[in-house]
């Protein structure tokens, strides 16, 4: 929970739900809601989805924040690490180019 009215949950996705987008299901305080991620979300990116939180007896509904948190996997069969080579093969972006390192 986040001040009065406003509910956080952290949602575990795979990479290439974050890589391409998807549409997943989150939790809530009312049932589950189908919710989009974009492309290119990173992990830990935060989407709040409006009136989803907390319902006082007065005013409006809080909202719910969602943490999306890549899941790395801990052990990969022969094909899946095969296509993650194939694909750091073909990745060109450097992540710590601006360390200048």
């Amino acid at each position: 929970r986040k001040g009065k009215k406003d509910v956080t949950v952290t949602v575990p996705i795979t990479f290439a739900e974050a890589a391409l987008g998807a549409t997943v299901k989150v939790p809530t305080l009312d049932g589950p809601v189908s919710v989009k991620i974009k492309p290119g979300t990173a992990s830990r990116s935060t989407q709040k989805i409006r009136g989803r939180g907390v319902k006082l007896a007065k005013g409006k509904a809080g909202d719910l924040l969602v943490t999306f948190e890549v899941v790395v996997p801990r052990k990969l069969r022969k094909a899946e690490r095969e296509a993650v080579e194939q694909l750091a093969a073909t990745l060109t972006e450097d992540p710590r180019a601006q360390l200048g390192v």
